[in-house]
């Protein structure tokens, strides 16, 4: 009885169907198979593998490249056509196409713009059973436009309003990504309440002061071409209450009020505007719909759909949930769309209609055809969309209506129906679905062939099943018309019964329950009216795996061992692995665990160990497994036991002696009540290392014998240590000598180097083998040598054990190729790796050329170099090093020896540096020379250069000499480094009165030619302070302070002073006697109570505090303002004085107040300074020990600054 294709029953695992047949819409349409050889010999129409997308846009500054890539049989021929016309691509050279592919490069880079190539384009691959098109590929080249020029107005606004900062960016193609940084690229912070929209635009709910800056900037990122532009800044301010209430304050009078702080409001909607809005979106694509509100306090916004859920797998909320995202969006998902702005104050709504419209899809593609002359068969193209697309054929890439006429074909709306087809039915058709929103263009052919049976699978195959499973013999077949398939047992078996057997319409043959008796060799027999093949497989029953023995329950004590046995039964002829899990997982990584065959023994056992063990039996067609569980108690108390190292092992032997390997045995020592968890195996070299014993080995606690792996000519002795969590025991007694065999060594010399010591040699030198890695007597090394890109041979020479071999007689520096092959009395060892060294290096033959020298400033300059050309270097580039000295003109060459030289030193292949730190004003002369690895070059001729003038040192020195009544003589040292010609001096100095008050500063210009200067129609007895500096062309320079003071009468009397370092013999008065000057101190006396009442009254009134006047008081005398009516000082006020007066308030007519006078600071002076008191009891603590501060730009006198009130110092 036969047995042909029935129905299919059972689907097949999936590495069961690489190579078989599928029938295909109708009983009698084939799919080609894609096995190789198949291929090779059926003819096949063509069908497009790879193309360019439909939209495709290019990056201008690149080549377009257009894929089109076809398989047939024969290998089809390609065309294009350009905006519906022939494109010959023959007469444009730069138009190329890939050989055996249709894929178009057009060379731009070269010459042409993308622009010319712009336009619809369409691939064409055709052989003799028909054409198959390529979709409409528009070709467009992408843009990145700069923004339009604007002029943007800064923008201010109240603490609280709302604000949107627009970007309106660039159309560019595709559109750019819009993001919002500042000058430093930093990305600008996001919140709930300042966040950017869909449109790029920037809003913010409600402003904050924090929110005021210069740099609101708008970034546009076209991603195709990798190119970023960007907006103008915008430069935002946001004036808080308080200083509208200080603006206000200044133009209102008391009765006025200030402004209230801003409200509180509710929400409204910044976008989108209105109370509705609609959106359409595509099927397929993501839907962003979008909300951003303003309000204060800043609203939150929710998000609801109308008579519908959300969506909860495709629903996201982006943009701190302004924007409502839904992916993978369908018609299901049109609607009404509400979002909600709420606040503390209250809410509002909007609502979003939304449309889902959808370009066509499919829904039933039209799939290849492949029939036998006579056959029918049919093509279905259906598909969908919104609005339902219109469905098109075309043949061979030309409407069917127009297509040349085939009796077999008759076309029916989206079906073409094929009877009785022939050879020349064979044809390429295109499915086209489109509507407003897009298209769809499948190719699919009909290809009628006439082809005896073939069996695909392979001759003999063997299959191995365990016994009461399914079987599967596979028979892939191919054939037109569609073979029958029958199965055949034995060589002269009948037909196999459809009763007990299973056959698939694949070809494969299903024996559900496969016995011993299934064994043996099946035939598959495939026939068509062309022809019969046919395939023997064969099958074999294996046993199956069984656990014949498991792994028991356990319940042991703390610290004990226990053992787990699994005995398994299986198939002889496959191979078996045992594999233990605790706890479904790997066993841990411990010691303490040991695997033996069927046989786990946990040691020292844990709480920790405690769970399911599970043994994992497998070969390679089945796996079973067992498991027990292990439960841990604490031990039964027991007297404590003496715990101690164990005692060391004994009674070693050697056993199985061969030439790499031995096997070592011992007997454990006693463990001293803790078990022993490994032992450690030490060997000693008797021959190279007498003494000296080095690990060989560990092995587990449970383990009495260990084979080890030996190495040649080595005379070894063997020691065991045991181990348990105590320590180590002492070493064994050694064992018995062993003498292993001499070998060639296994390992060449390493560290291999070649450098030459001198120019015409070459030094090879490495690390020697030691004496345990020579394996045998007679260690030698073979050297060998050959010159680089030259003509020579290798030269070799074998020497002792040494570590260096000098070859002599070399070129200077040239490369050389080493190597070191290490030999003994045996043999060589394997062949050594090669190494590039270099022969002895020289000194360079030539200084750099074309020095030049760029003075940058007074202190800092240039040099340039042209490099030295590599032969001439004659070794390893180190660098290049410039020598530059200060010289005299005219003097250079007499006094070079004498002149102290310094070095800047470049590395690498550099060809300009710099020489910081020179002098200004001065004569310097440089070389340069090239260095390598045995020293410096010949150096360049010497180049000279100026540094042009800079500003002066300070004075060296001055000094206040001569006091009079009104009169003072400074002199002066000029500065130690005039860096330039002085043109003049400047002096400038100012009174100090008894509360260190400074009074008008008096600018004073003296030629440079003098070092003394006498100033007369001073105040006596005044203290003076004087500033000090010199001037070049160049500018002023660091300025000398002193103070002196004039005499009290014509004796000269002069207090102690901090510049004058001198005290000049007085007269002493005793005036505290007299009464003139008893009533006198009683006058000041009241007239200072007076004043203190008057400024706490003053004070009370928000007036001024005498630490703020003391610090404006010792101020920058150059920045101190003075009233230039009548040289009175002005008065200075505290921080409240940078209020608006309010009306009413009166200043005194003899007192200015200035605003910007209590801009200094206290510690520009005496900071740090522990204060002196002069005879006179001034504190002069604040003027002395530190550096003034220079008046400003050295050269323009300001306003002295007013005083403070003296009277403050008292309170």
């Amino acid at each position: 009885m036969q047995l042909k294709i029935m129905p299919k029953k059972k689907r097949l695992p999936a590495g069961r169907v690489a190579l078989i047949l599928f029938l295909c819409q109708m009983i009698s349409a084939l799919e080609v198979p894609l096995d190789p050889k198949l291929l090779e010999d059926l003819v096949q129409p063509p069908t497009i593998t790879q193309q360019s997308p439909k939209d495709y846009i290019i990056d201008p500054r690149e080549n377009i490249v257009i894929q089109c890539e076809a398989k047939g049989k024969p290998p089809p021929s390609f065309s294009w056509t350009r905006n519906g016309t022939h494109f010959d691509i023959d007469k444009d050279p730069l138009v190329t196409m890939k050989p055996g592919s249709g894929t178009l490069t057009i060379n731009i880079m070269s010459e042409g713009k993308a622009e010319t190539y712009e336009g619809v384009y369409q691939c064409t691959a055709r052989n003799e059973r028909g054409a198959a098109i390529s979709n409409n590929i528009v070709v467009r080249p992408s843009r990145s436009p700069l923004w339009t020029k604007e002029k943007l107005e800064p923008i201010t606004l109240r603490n609280g309003q709302s604000l949107v900062l627009p970007c309106r960016p660039p159309l560019g193609l595709p559109p750019p990504i819009i993001f919002w940084m500042d000058n430093s690229f930093q990305r600008l912070p996001q919140s709930e309440r300042v966040s950017q929209g869909l449109n790029g635009d920037l809003y913010f709910s409600n402003v904050l002061p924090e929110d005021t800056r210069e740099d609101y900037i708008c970034y546009a990122r076209f991603n195709h071409t990798q190119t970023i532009q960007q907006k103008q800044p915008i430069s935002v301010k946001v004036i808080s209450v308080d200083e509208l209430n200080d603006t206000i304050a200044a133009n209102l009078s008391d009765t006025e009020f200030y402004t209230k702080p801003n409200r509180e409001r509710p929400p409204t909607f910044l976008t989108p505007e209105g109370n509705t809005s609609n959106k359409e979106e595509l099927r397929g694509n993501v839907l962003s719909l979008e909300c951003i509100a303003e309000g204060l306090p800043t609203p939150v916004i929710y998000w609801i759909k109308e008579d519908g859920t959300l969506p909860t797998n495709r629903t996201f909320y982006r943009n701190f949930k302004k924007t409502l995202q839904i992916i993978q969006v369908s018609e299901a998902d049109s609607g009404n769309y509400q979002c909600i702005a709420k606040n503390a104050l209250g809410a509002i709504h909007h609502t979003i209609s939304v449309t889902v419209k959808a370009a066509p899809y499919w829904i039933l593609a039209p799939q290849n055809l492949v029939l036998s002359p006579g056959e029918d068969g049919s093509l279905i193209c259906r598909a969908n969309g919104n609005p339902k697309p219109r469905i098109s054929w075309l043949s061979n890439g030309v409407p069917i209506e127009i297509a040349p006429d085939d009796p077999s074909r008759k076309i029916d709306g989206d079906t073409i129906i094929f009877s009785n087809v022939q050879e020349r039915s064979s044809a390429v058709y295109q499915c086209n679905a489109s509507n407003e929103y897009g298209y769809l263009l499948a190719n699919a052919f009909v290809n009628v062939l006439a082809e005896p049976p073939r069996i695909l699978t392979s001759a003999n195959t063997l299959y191995q099943v365990i016994a009461n499973r399914p079987a599967l013999l596979d028979c892939a077949f191919f054939g037109s018309p569609l073979p029958t398939i029958e199965w055949f047992k034995g060589a002269k078996g009948s037909a196999l019964r459809d009763d007990i057997y299973v056959l698939h319409e694949n070809g494969t043959l299903e024996i559900p329950v496969a016995q011993k008796d299934s064994t043996g060799t099946y035939t598959c027999v495939a026939r068509n009216k062309l022809g019969m093949a046919k395939n023997e497989v064969h099958l074999e029953i294996k046993d199956p795996t069984r656990i014949i023995k498991q792994p028991e329950y356990a319940v042991v004590q703390r610290g004990s061992t226990v053992s787990f046995e699994c005995k398994v039964k299986h198939d002889h002829t496959l191979t078996l692995t045992i594999t233990w899990l605790k706890d479904n997982g790997e066993l841990p990584s411990d010691g303490r665990f040991t695997v033996d065959k069927d046989h786990l023994e946990v040691a020292d056992v844990r709480d920790s160990d405690g769970g399911a063990y599970t043994c994992v039996a497998n070969t390679t067609l089945d796996m079973v497994s067992a498991s027990a569980v292990l439960s841990v108690v604490a031990p039964t108390p027991t007297p404590a036991p003496i715990y101690d190292v164990p005692n060391p092992p004994f009674d070693l032997e050697l056993t199985d002696q061969l030439d790499k390997s031995v096997q070592l045995s011992w007997t454990p020592g006693d463990d001293n009540n803790s078990p022993i968890t490994k032992f450690i195996i030490e060997y000693e070299d008797a021959m190279h290392e007498a003494g000296l014993w080095r690990h060989q080995t560990e092995v587990s606690g449970m383990q009495t014998t260990a084979q080890l792996k030996l190495s040649p000519y080595v005379n070894y002795s063997f020691r065991v240590m045991a181990v348990n969590s105590l320590g180590r025991s002492l070493p064994s007694e050694p064992s018995e000598q062993y003498l292993t065999k001499a070998a060639e060594p296994d390992t060449n010399p390493t560290a291999v180097e070649g450098l030459g010591s001198e120019p015409d040699n070459l030094v090879i030198t490495w690390k020697p083998l030691n004496g345990f890695e020579s394996n045998g007597p007679g260690l030698q090394y073979k050297v060998s040598w050959l010159q680089k890109d030259g003509d020579d041979e290798w030269a070799s020479v074998v020497v002792a054990n040494v570590s260096k071999y000098i070859v002599s007689g070399t070129p200077t520096f040239v490369p050389y190729l080493i190597k070191v092959q290490a030999l003994n009395d045996v043999g060589f060892a394997p062949e050594p790796a090669v190494v590039m060294g270099h022969s002895g290096e020289d000194l360079p033959m030539v200084a750099p050329g074309n020095v030049r020298v760029n003075v940058v400033n007074s202190t800092l300059a240039e040099v340039h170099w042209d490099p030295v050309p590599l032969k001439s270097i004659r070794g390893h580039l180190q660098g290049y090093r410039i020598y530059y000295w200060k010289a005299q003109e005219g003097s250079l060459k007499r006094n070079r020896r004498h002149i102290e030289k310094k070095i800047l030193t470049f590395q690498g292949n550099k060809t300009h540096g710099m020489l910081p730190g020179l002098e200004p004003f001065s004569h310097y002369a440089l070389n340069v020379r090239v260095v390598n690895g045995k020293g410096e070059g010949p150096a360049s001729p010497d180049r000279v250069f100026n540094t042009p003038e800079g500003v002066p040192s300070a004075p060296s020195s001055l000094k206040i000499i001569n006091p009079t009544l009104d009169s003072l003589t400074l002199e002066w040292d000029p500065p130690s480094r005039p860096n330039g010609i002085l043109t003049e001096y400047t002096l400038k100095y100012q009174p100090i009165n008894s509360t260190h008050e400074l009074g008008p500063l008096v600018d004073l210009k003296i030629p440079a030619n003098k070092t003394r200067w006498t100033l007369k129609n001073l105040n006596f007895s005044t203290r003076y302070k004087f500033y000090f500096y010199a001037q070049t062309a160049a500018g002023s320079g660091s300025q000398i302070t002193e103070e002196a003071v004039t005499t009290v009468d014509e004796a000269g009397i002069l207090p102690p002073d901090v510049g004058a370092g001198k005290a000049m013999a007085s007269r002493q008065v005793d005036i505290a006697t007299q009464g003139w000057f008893i009533g006198l101190m009683c006058a000041v006396a009241l007239l200072i109570l007076i004043l203190l009442i008057v400024c706490f009254i003053r004070r009370n009134k928000g007036g001024k505090y005498p630490v703020k006047e003391k610090e404006d008081a010792h101020a920058d005398p150059e920045i101190q303002p003075m009233k230039e009516d009548d040289g009175t000082f002005g008065e200075y006020s505290d921080a409240e004085d940078h209020k608006p007066l309010k009306k009413g308030s009166r200043t005194p007519s003899d007192r200015t107040v200035k605003k910007e006078d209590s801009d200094d600071s206290l510690v520009d002076y005496g900071e740090g300074v522990n204060g002196q008191f002069n005879e006179d009891g001034s504190f002069i603590g604040q003027y002395s020990g530190k550096k003034e501060k220079e008046p400003a730009e050295g050269n323009e006198s300001s306003e002295a600054p007013s005083p403070v009130n003296a009277m403050n110092s008292f309170v």
